[in-house]
């Protein structure tokens, strides 16, 4: 099994995830995927659906509340 893997998300390559005793840590490679820079995840399919996550949240903008009156 391989020790490392590329992390993409549908837009732009998100990072690498690296085997380590307790999992796979995660290691960004674009800004927008700082806020996952070390993060361990169970698999690197695991790491993949979160960076997917972010970039989808972050493509939708940020959440607007009710406009005031």
């Amino acid at each position: 099994m391989a020790d490392a893997f590329i992390i993409e998300t549908s837009q732009f390559t998100a990072g690498i995830v690296a085997a380590d005793q307790r999992g796979f840590r995660f290691y960004a490679s674009h800004p927008s995927m700082l806020s996952l820079e070390g993060e361990r995840f169970g698999s690197p399919r695991a790491a993949q659906r979160a960076a997917e996550k972010l970039a989808g949240d972050l493509r939708a903008g940020p959440a607007r509340g009710p406009r005031p009156s």
